[in-house]
């Protein structure tokens, strides 16, 4: 907002003018700040309910085989929250912790999270919402948008998993 107000003014805009496209964009947007509001309100609900440390924990029982699912613990907080910084938030110290645990690099694990946080973006609601009224999709396009990049990210983070898998295992050899 500050920076739309310093245009205005650099740009020697009229306050009417200035007001009539702030409320424009407003309209436009209003869908997208509904739902981007809504998921972030999910994610705060599933933190303080308990509900992400128990999807953590879960992921973290896989034991032997954790490092592969390590990255989709990443992707699933960058789904429900929209951002890889607040997955890592969300997810990152537990992953740390359960690698320890493990006996496997914490440092790795965290990256793995963060890595595989970066696919879940292209599937984040948040991002869809955005991209569909910044373009103006139908929301049947929105739905075929959501099904072609969710194949797409299912299988990178599952490429991303296989390679920590490996680097887990190695770097526990050397």
């Amino acid at each position: 907002m500050f920076a739309s107000i310093l245009s205005a003014i650099f740009l020697r805009m009229r306050i009417v003018e200035f007001f009539r496209i702030v409320v424009a964009s407003g309209r436009l947007l209003a869908l997208t700040i509904l739902t981007i509001t809504a998921v972030l309100s999910m994610a705060f609900v599933m933190n303080y309910s308990g509900a992400t440390g128990t999807l953590g924990l879960a992921f973290a029982a896989t034991g032997a085989a954790f490092p592969f699912f390590s990255p989709f613990l990443g992707w699933l907080g960058v789904f429900l929250t929209g951002s890889d910084t607040s997955s890592n938030a969300l997810f990152g110290s537990l992953q740390a912790i359960t690698a320890e645990r493990l006996g496997f690099s914490p440092v790795l694990i965290a990256a793995a999270n963060s890595s595989g946080g970066v696919l879940g973006k292209m599937i984040s609601l948040q991002s869809i919402a955005v991209a569909a009224a910044a373009t103006g999709i139908t929301v049947s396009q929105q739905s075929q948008l959501m099904r072609f990049t969710l194949k797409h990210s299912i299988i990178l983070a599952t490429l991303v998993g296989l390679e920590v898998l490996v680097l887990a295992y190695w770097i526990h050899l050397i």
